[in-house]
């Protein structure tokens, strides 16, 4: 049986939700799924995108900036 499990991180700044998640490596580790906590001290819910993300947790994350998308005109 395959456990999908999130992980909990502390966050800085605010991403969107379904921000893709990096590391230092620019590896992807995972997606944000929810925000949460005060706005002082937030949190964010990740959903892992590999196995081997337990390396990972003891080191600063970074979050890509999402594309913004060119409306029609």
């Amino acid at each position: 049986m395959s456990q999908n499990r999130n992980i909990i991180i502390k966050i800085e700044n605010i991403p969107k939700i379904g921000a893709k998640v990096i590391d230092e490596n620019l590896k992807p580790v995972g997606k944000v799924l929810d925000i949460f906590g005060p706005v002082s001290s937030p949190y964010a819910s990740l959903r892992p995108s590999t196995q081997g993300i337990g390396k990972s947790l003891d080191k600063i994350l970074y979050m890509l900036p999402s594309r913004k998308r060119k409306g029609k005109r």
